[in-house]
């Protein structure tokens, strides 16, 4: 049923009765924050660091030759499956919409990360922003005194500025439960600030007659701002030791899953991207064994994410993207791996500006033929920003004259959505 239909439904035939009027309203509140149709303001990226198989995850092909035994499991939305593994995703599907059909021309896992965060194909002339860049850009918000982009357990390639400026490079952070880095001096107080007094000193010395070029370096403007995020109360949005242990658990009681629990008190803040990581996806052998490992821990942090911010009312104002570089090849190769695969592999997508409960594209259960409906990266990015409110045609210019759009594609229309 569309979001209008379904609320009209649930009022007028489930609010009425005694025993079922809870439930009719924890429906209708998810019904209206999954389809609100007011842009995401932030965006929370579950990267998937080395290219998860969409075979052992989003796109199951069960009694297929290509499966290799994996099978498959229902979700909360009939006729839609997920691999075995992702249990507690499978709930949340009325939230949750996969892409299917990706495809990517870049099958190196450097340029894939490139690709998949920027939405451009590697360029020598020009670097590309970062999805959480442009975010941060485009999105401003006055009153974060933390970092506005953050990447949490970083990649190796974390999201940078590109052309819009380091300042919108992610600010690089560990596991939650360890202390933020660069934030704590250790020195004394009285010795802190005499050391800051002293280096204003010395830039007010230095910037005589030479104020233009000062200011040009930024590092007065840097110097404010990390000042400022060290003795600020913001910071304890890092720290997920102060949320009740059940919720805790419902993310699961590990690295990722607490970034992701980091995540969620971070857009609350009004950080406009985090980007959590989760290594381990790069299968090239014993496939089955490590993507089931790391479906223990992706499972409860993803379902737990998309949960928590429904129950806070942020998941319609909040856009969650579960992506890796490029996927798994259909064979598997004698060292019981999959290969890389840009051709066909699986995105999943929820939240703000999103409609749930729907899939773009199809795979060949055979593995031979091109998917059906195939989605370009520039597609994606042009999705993701529609769902963001950002215009994706802006023309922008480089630090070097050149002008370069946020994204070469069009739009899903199938995936957006509003009231």
């Amino acid at each position: 049923m569309e979001p209008l239909g379904r609320r009209r439904f649930l009022r007028a035939t489930l609010a009425g009765s005694t025993w079922l009027g809870p439930l009719a309203s924890h429906l209708a509140r998810a019904a209206e924050a999954d389809h609100s149709g007011a842009p995401a303001r932030s965006v929370i990226v579950l990267w998937l660091a080395g290219g998860p198989s969409q075979l052992e995850t989003f796109d199951p092909h069960p009694g297929s030759k290509i499966a290799g035994g994996t099978r498959h499991i229902a979700t909360a939305v009939k006729d839609i499956f997920l691999a075995e593994g992702l249990e507690r995703v499978a709930e949340q599907m009325a939230s949750i919409s996969l892409i299917r059909s990706m495809m990517s021309r870049e099958g190196d896992h450097e340029r894939g990360t490139y690709n998949l965060k920027t939405g451009f194909r590697p360029d020598p002339t020009v670097t590309h922003p970062s999805l959480g860049a442009v975010a941060c850009r485009e999105l401003p918000v006055e009153s974060c005194e933390i970092p506005r982009h953050v990447s949490i357990l970083h990649s190796q390639w974390p999201g940078r500025g590109g052309y819009l400026g380091d300042a919108f490079d992610a600010f690089l952070t560990g596991d939650p439960l360890g202390p933020v880095p660069d934030t704590r001096s250790y020195l004394t107080p009285a010795r802190d600030r005499a050391r800051v007094d002293h280096l204003g000193a010395l830039d007010r010395t230095f910037g005589r007659g030479r104020e233009k070029r000062v200011e040009a370096t930024l590092h007065r403007e840097t110097m404010r701002s990390a000042l400022k995020m060290m003795t600020s109360e913001q910071l304890k949005a890092f720290d997920v030791s102060l949320e009740p242990q059940a919720t805790r658990r419902m993310y699961g009681e590990t690295p990722f899953g607490r970034g992701c629990l980091a995540a969620r008190r971070l857009i609350e803040t009004g950080v406009r991207c985090v980007e959590v990581n989760l290594g381990g996806w790069d299968t090239h052998a014993n496939n089955h064994q490590f993507v089931s490992n790391n479906l223990k821990i992706l499972d409860p942090a993803f379902a737990g994410l998309i949960r928590d911010l429904r129950e806070r009312g942020l998941l319609d104002r909040t856009l969650v993207l579960c992506m890796g570089e490029f996927g798994r090849t259909p064979s598997i190769n004698p060292a019981g791996g999959r290969d890389h695969w840009p051709g066909g592999f699986s995105i999943a997508l929820a939240g703000g500006g999103i409609r749930g409960g729907r899939v773009v594209g199809e795979t060949d259960p055979d593995g031979r033929k091109e998917p059906a409906s195939q989605v370009q990266v520039g597609g994606l990015f042009a999705t993701i920003f529609t769902a963001l409110g950002i215009d994706y045609q802006k023309v922008n210019q480089t630090p070097i004259g050149r002008t370069v759009r946020f994204s070469e594609g069009q739009p899903l229309e199938k995936l957006l959505g509003g009231s």
